[in-house]
């Protein structure tokens, strides 16, 4: 990420430099680009803070659910339920870690497009891995391995991209759910494939930094858990019967998604507290203590967020963008990816809110809009990748890591195998 941080921003600078020694004196009424730049470094930092800040409240809900969750027994259920794919994903997290459970409920709410539940379970799944990391500060394998399956964005209901579309007049806002399932499946498993075999040029060097406070937390809520008597996971037909009841219920979701969506949120919560109260939790007090970690991490990530939103800012503001844009896209419009859509799809990784704006002004533009292959194109990218940049600098800011090993590689490899993906699928359907 150093190297990343400071390229962003040195060509940004360089850009803008160069654009302003060349900027005409007489341009009245117009701002020069170094001050356009100037502007963007603080716009940037303070949405960073507005974003964090704007974060508590989900997180707060989000991890009090959860803290309900693992004191009822949930994610211990949830781990012996799914302990032979886990234990071959993640070999070095114990099957009975509440690590494993937190994972699973991640990775249950990116497929149903719940990006508000899916942040906080992120983060609780993170701390728990970072509860049994030996070298703090620095990423694990299956840390990396995480993040690589979050930013692959593995979705089965884009439901924020089908109420966009449907606002734009659309014949059929949820054609893109087919196209975004391909696209996703095959980005995580790039990402899986690519997280193992990076890893083996990355080795975890220590790092000087001692057991961070949330760690021994983590340690001291989850000793009883490790020690419990849940070594043995449950037979193989109750793995293999969940498994065969998530499949079915994809295409459930693909023909009344769009009427069960609405339901999710709510249902969880009802669903998770009745839990709570059905194995003697006292819901309400434990629910409280979780929701307190909820403000504590949108703190502990202002710094992360503020480094990579005005890296992002500025590499946008300076014009830089704009000049990798130019010569690409006459080279990608041959492969099916025209240059408004390449510009989505570089701008993902990096800035979601820029990624949707761009989506947006493509799919209400009446010269293209929703059904025509640029729509169904930039629509299956928005719903089938993940802002990286932000999901690692969310993620490892919460638990202080600093050196992130091969977690981006992997991540980026995993955007492009996505941005493929969704080229072939799309312009088979609808090229």
């Amino acid at each position: 990420m150093n190297a990343v941080f400071f390229a962003l921003v040195a060509l940004a600078f360089a850009v803008a430099g160069y654009r302003e020694i060349t900027w005409p004196a007489g341009a009245a009424g117009e701002k020069s680009p170094m001050e356009i730049l100037s502007l963007a470094m603080i716009d940037s930092a303070s949405a960073s803070v507005t974003l964090a800040i704007g974060l508590v409240g989900v997180m707060a809900l989000f991890l009090g659910l959860m803290k309900v969750a693992e004191a009822g027994g949930l994610l211990v259920i949830i781990a012996r339920t799914v302990r032979p794919l886990m234990v071959r994903l993640f070999p070095e997290v114990p099957p009975d870690h509440p690590a494993m459970g937190a994972i699973i409920l991640n990775i249950s709410a990116n497929v149903l497009g719940l990006g508000n539940a899916a942040t906080p379970f992120g983060i609780r799944a993170m701390q728990e891995l970072d509860s049994l990391n030996p070298h703090k500060g620095t990423a694990t394998n299956a840390m990396a391995l995480f993040l690589a399956i979050n930013t692959s964005s593995v979705t089965i209901l884009p439901t924020g991209i089908i109420a966009l579309r449907a606002a734009a007049g659309s014949n059929d806002p949820a054609a893109i759910l087919p196209t975004t399932l391909f696209a996703t499946i095959c980005s995580t498993a790039v990402a899986i494939v690519a997280c193992k075999l990076y890893q083996r040029f990355t080795a975890a060097a220590p790092s000087i930094e001692g057991p961070s406070e949330r760690a021994a937390e983590a340690e001291d809520e989850t000793g009883a858990a490790l020690h419990a008597d849940t070594s043995e996971g449950y037979p193989a037909w109750v793995s293999l019967a969940v498994l065969a009841g998530i499949l079915g219920l994809i295409p459930l979701m693909l023909l009344y998604g769009r009427q069960v969506s609405p339901w999710i949120i709510p249902g969880l919560m009802v669903g998770l507290l009745t839990f709570g109260l059905a194995r003697g939790v006292a819901t309400y007090e434990v629910f409280v203590e979780g929701a307190k970690d909820g403000f504590q991490v949108a703190l502990r990530i202002i710094p992360y967020l503020v480094a990579i939103l005005v890296a992002v800012g500025m590499f946008r503001a300076s014009g830089a963008m704009e000049l990798l844009l130019t010569p690409l896209g006459s080279v990608t419009g041959l492969f099916g990816l025209p240059p408004e859509a390449l510009s989505m799809a570089l701008l993902r990784p990096l800035s979601g809110s820029g990624a949707y704006g761009i989506v947006a002004s493509i799919i209400e533009d009446p010269a293209i809009g929703p059904d025509s292959y640029i729509g169904y194109l930039v629509s299956t990218l928005q719903g089938s990748t993940e802002t990286t940049f932000y999901v690692i600098a969310v993620y490892f800011g919460a638990v202080q890591v600093r050196r992130i090993r091969h977690a981006l590689a992997a991540g980026l490899t995993a955007d492009l195998a996505g941005i493929v993906a969704a080229v072939v699928v799309v312009s088979i359907l609808f090229g």
